[in-house]
């Protein structure tokens, strides 16, 4: 993926922004959100279907036959993505004083969050094992050294490693998936770009890329695949510039 292709994509939306149609912004971040929590928290097994997390986050009903658990797991995550959103507006750089306020958003009324763990943990199925408690607090520590301290020289690279290496680390007991796709977009948007969802539907490819990045520090193909979900979000946005366009000429 060019990342100079993406950046003037980047640049592109930014001259162009201002100009569309309030109606048609709002009601694609909306749409945008409620499928980027849905799949965020499918991804890590909430059954929740795109329609009953609708329902829950837009008419503020529950939904019968479905845990409790799951019920926050959506509600906390859109919370968390509105206080990502508040931070950027308000400038403030990506640190941990954030990340673990956006777990303690995560985890309400399910477990205590914004602590790290002091247990060991297992992936299933993967080759990785996450650190133990000493060196896992060593390496979350140099993790934030390293996000003051890292050049930026490509923003899509910088997103996926802040995943991809905080996930690795996977230094709270649970919601470590979540809180690494909320800090991804942080990156993201912080530097302009727009956020993005990973289907739950290409969940196996997105496991995938995370395993190499664990195990052989490749971050290439997870660097590739947010490129090419930024880029079509880009393009959204500039397609709905055309359309404009065209409308009024149409118009004329």
């Amino acid at each position: 993926m060019d990342y100079k292709v993406i950046l003037q994509k980047r640049d592109d939306y930014e001259q162009i922004k201002d100009s569309l149609p309030e109606i048609t912004v709002k009601s694609y971040a909306q749409q945008f959100e409620l499928q980027y929590t849905h799949n965020s928290t499918a991804i890590e097994g909430n059954t929740l279907t795109l329609l009953e997390t609708k329902v829950v986050l837009e008419e503020g009903l529950s939904v019968g036959g479905k845990k409790l658990r799951e019920i926050y797991e959506v509600i906390n995550h859109n919370k968390a993505y509105q206080y990502v959103k508040d931070c950027i507006a308000e400038k403030k750089p990506l640190d941990e004083h954030i990340i673990k306020d956006l777990h303690a958003i995560l985890m309400e009324n399910i477990m205590i969050g914004g602590i790290y763990r002091n247990v060991d943990v297992y992936i299933s199925g993967a080759s990785h094992t996450p650190p133990s408690p000493n060196e896992m607090y060593r390496q979350v520590k140099a993790f934030y050294m390293d996000l003051q301290d890292r050049a930026i020289e490509n923003v899509i690279e910088l997103a996926a490693w802040t995943h991809a290496e905080f996930v690795r680390i996977h230094p709270f007991a649970d919601g470590n998936g979540r809180t690494s796709r909320l800090i991804m977009n942080y990156q993201l948007m912080a530097h302009g770009f727009l956020p993005i969802s990973i289907a739950k539907e290409n969940r196996l490819e997105y496991f995938n890329v995370l395993e190499a990045y664990a195990v052989e520090r490749d971050i290439k193909p997870f660097s590739n695949m947010i490129a090419s979900l930024e880029e079509e979000q880009l393009d959204r946005y500039l397609g709905m510039a055309i359309s404009q366009e065209q409308t009024q000429q149409q118009q004329l």
